[in-house]
């Protein structure tokens, strides 16, 4: 589980736009970019090599 208080002053590095915590995949999320950064062990991995690209299908989720 992320803390509250890292989730609020974290920001996406490419793009420094706000992220959504995707608590089930355990991924920090980028609307702007398409990106999900892993967490691993409570810690995030905030590096686009180690980011995985959303499906479309993920991208419209998130707006609904």
């Amino acid at each position: 589980m992320i803390d509250k208080k890292l989730l609020d002053i974290l920001a996406c590095p490419l793009c420094k736009s706000r992220l959504i915590y995707n608590k089930v995949n355990q991924e920090l999320i980028c609307r702007a970019d398409r990106l999900a950064f892993p967490i691993r062990d409570d810690i995030p991995v905030m590096l686009e090599d180690e980011a995985r690209t959303l499906t479309t299908e993920e991208v419209d989720a998130l707006y609904k």
